[in-house]
């Protein structure tokens, strides 16, 4: 079974102008990092022409689909039906995009498969010391 979960989804960039424009995106989950997903975008929607890529705690995507959550660099917020807000906060300015909440949902449904909500602590750090463990046992084999 993979450890880590991507899936592509399309965000709608919130701007000044009237028409929103749409951007890809993929959502990560590694396995490795328990605790936290990651929203990452392709150089051609970023302002420096570079991949930008903004992780943030599992359990924020899971409580800013139901109510206004976070208060550091990434906030989230539901709007209107299926869609959810996420704000990306930078000392250049905010970034804000729509996701469809369904598209988030069948990501995080994903990624219960992988480490179920609750358990994250059990699967903290696991990688490393079944790699270290292996090599040990190689070693003095």
């Amino acid at each position: 079974m993979s450890q880590v979960i991507e899936q592509a989804v399309q965000a709608r960039l919130v701007a000044s102008a009237p028409r929103a424009e749409s951007v890809a995106a993929t959502l990560r989950y590694d396995r490795a990092d328990p605790y936290a997903v990651s929203m990452a975008f392709p150089p051609p929607a970023t302002l420096e022409g570079v991949e930008v890529s903004w992780a943030f705690a599992r359990e924020l995507l899971v409580e800013g689909m139901e109510g206004p959550a976070g208060l550091g660099d990434v906030r989230l917020r539901p709007y209107g039906y299926d869609r959810t807000v996420v704000e990306f906060h930078a000392p250049e300015g905010v970034a804000m995009v729509h996701v469809r909440t369904s598209e988030l949902r069948r990501f995080l449904e994903r990624s219960q498969h992988l480490v179920p909500r609750g358990r994250e602590h059990q699967y903290a750090g696991w990688d490393h010391w079944d790699r270290e463990l292996a090599q040990l046992l190689e070693e003095h084999s």
